[in-house]
């Protein structure tokens, strides 16, 4: 009995006093032709920037892909301006984050709230969680909290980047680097990138990150629609799990 218990003990204190791996410790390992990837990405911003002047913004998630366009546009010094979506429902650990940007980025870093008149009005009509309830209700929630502030975000704009990859979702599979057909330009210098490119970058420039993507969170949005996920699930499966694939978008990259 006592040999045991001290069994149990001895296995209790090895994964206590186990080193705990970091995204970037489980997931850093660059693609052949990284540094083409990482020039065709620079190239992407410079366009951008050239084309649009201040009439293009980088809309900015706080996720890991978007850290690293932040950093890029920070690093080539140019003057693309930023804006987070704060939704009122965001983590801890992704407000935290979004401190240390606005106090770390050189290009501006503008936050878009939702108007709190339409978020208590739906609060007090479908309640505190209502995207459990329906798809249809969730995205009214996405309505809300990001779709409406997005388009403040975007007014007056003629170009935006954002951190969409092709590896991310069957649904961003066909992501192009510039998406030129609707009437506003799209650029996505990351989307060729694989997560392992996306993590060398940030392991190899030390670039701060949302702490939740060392807790197995690989795409964090608010926190009522974001889990962990599981060895050998899809990249996406924390978002908003209780809906099919086909549904998984909350409107911000869908086109129409």
């Amino acid at each position: 009995m006592n040999e045991e218990l001290n069994i149990s003990m001895d296995i209790t204190s090895i994964m206590n006093n186990a080193v705990k791996l970091s995204a970037i410790d489980l997931n850093a390992k660059a693609s052949d032709g990284f540094a083409q990837k990482l020039a065709q990405a620079q190239a992407t911003l410079r366009q951008a920037s050239a084309e649009h002047g201040d009439k293009v913004t980088f809309a900015c998630s706080l996720g890991a892909e978007d850290m690293v366009v932040a950093h890029l546009i920070n690093s080539l010094g140019l003057n693309i301006g930023m804006f987070v979506l704060e939704t009122g429902k965001l983590h801890t650990q992704t407000l935290q984050l979004l401190e240390q940007l606005k106090a770390s980025s050189q290009a501006p870093v503008t936050v878009y709230i939702p108007n709190n008149e339409a978020v208590v009005e739906f609060v007090k009509r479908e309640g505190e969680e209502p995207m459990y309830k329906s798809i249809e209700l969730r995205k009214a929630c996405c309505q809300v909290r990001k779709m409406e502030p997005l388009g403040r975000a975007l007014h007056g704009k003629t170009a935006w980047i954002t951190g969409l990859r092709r590896e991310q979702s069957g649904a961003r599979a066909e992501v192009p680097l510039v998406d030129t057909s609707e009437s506003r330009v799209k650029f996505n210098p990351l989307a060729d990138w694989t997560w392992g490119d996306v993590w060398h970058y940030i392991g190899t420039n030390k670039v701060a990150y949302n702490q939740l993507h060392d807790e197995f969170f690989p795409s964090i949005g608010c926190a009522p629609c974001t889990r962990a996920i599981s060895l050998g699930e899809d990249f996406r499966a924390g978002r908003w799990w209780w809906e099919n694939e086909a549904a998984k978008e909350c409107g911000l990259h869908v086109k129409g």
